[in-house]
């Protein structure tokens, strides 16, 4: 924003016809009877060819609609597709906790703890076994915190076949 140049300049200029194209879409709400605070956990391992970075994504579903989402690139290089869901849900978790604390300030009461929904048995394991083993060593210990929301039962973590 605050050096413009020519390349930027010519992404707006793709960017302002879809813009126009699709002024009429629109996001719907819709009331649900859940209070249920559901989130879609998932990462591509390697997903960059040039860098072999993968790729941590999430959605945030509240009453039944997309509140939140994230495709992020990952700041570093993972050995394992376990690591990398297991970073994936680590960032989920991170905005979980936020969206958590947020709705407390608004008084709005969560009926149920919010559900993570992952599909790499490896990282759930990792989030529910306390014990940790020479394979996951190499994962930073910040990360770990994950397991202290799974244990005093704030957040429960769901696997799910894709």
């Amino acid at each position: 924003m605050h050096a413009p140049t020519k390349d930027h300049f010519r992404a707006l200029k793709r960017i302002l016809p879809y813009v126009k194209d699709t002024a009429h879409h629109e996001l719907q709400l819709h009331k649900q009877s859940t209070h249920d605070l559901i989130v879609y956990s998932n990462a591509d391992w390697v997903g960059c060819p040039d860098t072999l970075r993968s790729t941590t994504n999430y959605a945030i579903f509240f009453y039944g609609n997309l509140i939140s989402w994230s495709s992020k690139k990952q700041s570093i290089v993972s050995c394992s597709s376990a690591e990398t869901n297991y970073r994936s849900l680590v960032i989920a978790t991170i905005d979980i906790a936020w969206l958590v604390q947020l709705l407390q300030d608004l008084r709005v009461t969560l009926l149920a703890s919010p559900r993570i929904i992952c599909d790499n048995q490896s990282a759930i394991f990792m989030t529910v076994n306390l014990v940790t083993h020479p394979q996951s060593k190499h994962i930073a210990i910040d990360y770990h915190f994950v397991r202290e929301f799974v244990a005093n039962g704030t957040l429960k973590i769901d696997f799910v076949l894709s």
